[in-house]
């Protein structure tokens, strides 16, 4: 009984990323910050720090390192941000399942991107962008939560390698704002900053520079095993020693 009523009481469970958030705003408020005092010396928007406590974005590893340097709390953000499962029952789309478990497991990813940002470097704010002309706001939540929720992976300190050459053109596109691209460079700056992850860009003023036709990913898995991931033809083995691509015909 008593436990029924601290349910009652209490009003429904709250999630993991709620969660973190009351922690956050537990001990920004203790420390004596305001959101918008505390989002300067991050430095972030006042609603990147809104967002966190309501539980409705998820931090990356480094906003919980700053917040927790900032409040000092000992490090108490940074081990909760560890162990919280940030994105549960995530729904890919089924042509992409098996690129999204191959990103869950592979050793090193090496990627050429044209035209847009590829979703391991987007931003929230750049990924509701580009889904924002889906049919509904519920199919684009569903599509970004999935998007992000293969960068986590790739965000740790001992994350695999991830290498990624940018044609200039995913710079130049515009995508949402100019805002919200203001936002995606500075989320690029943030993520090459990381010691796993090397990011290039192929200049457009280059004619010189070989370049494939299509964005494409050399995918290493942990016993070695490399396949070639295009988003047109889907996922390929790779041979070493002789070079060959051979079709994956269930994904193509």
């Amino acid at each position: 009984m008593s436990r029924r009523r601290r349910n009652a009481t209490s009003g429904p469970a709250a999630t993991n990323a709620a969660v973190f958030g009351e922690v956050l705003r537990h001990f920004r408020e203790a420390a004596g910050f305001t959101q918008e005092e505390l989002a300067k010396k991050i430095p972030c928007d006042r609603s990147q720090v809104a967002r966190v406590e309501a539980g409705t974005r998820v931090p990356q590893e480094t906003f919980a390192k700053q917040c927790d340097e900032l409040l000092a709390t000992g490090g108490v953000l940074l081990r909760l941000w560890g162990r919280i499962d940030w994105y549960p029952e995530v729904q890919h789309p089924d042509w992409f399942e098996r690129r999204a478990e191959m990103d869950a497991e592979a050793v090193a990813l090496r990627q050429y991107q044209a035209q847009v940002m590829p979703g391991l470097l987007q931003s929230e704010e750049y990924a509701w962008g580009l889904f924002s002309d889906l049919a509904s706001r519920e199919t684009a939540e569903e599509r970004v939560r999935a998007r992000l929720s293969r960068q986590g992976r790739f965000l740790r300190d001992d994350g695999p390698l991830y290498v990624a050459v940018l044609d200039e053109s995913c710079l130049r596109n515009v995508v949402g704002s100019a805002a919200v691209m203001r936002g995606q460079c500075a989320h690029l700056l943030a993520m090459g900053r990381r010691p796993n992850i090397r990011i290039q860009v192929a200049p457009a003023h280059r004619p010189e520079l070989i370049r494939p036709k299509t964005s494409m990913t050399l995918i290493t898995l942990p016993k070695g095993e490399q396949w070639v991931y295009s988003g047109v033809t889907g996922p390929w083995a790779f041979q070493r020693r002789s070079g060959r691509l051979f079709p994956s015909q269930p994904y193509l």
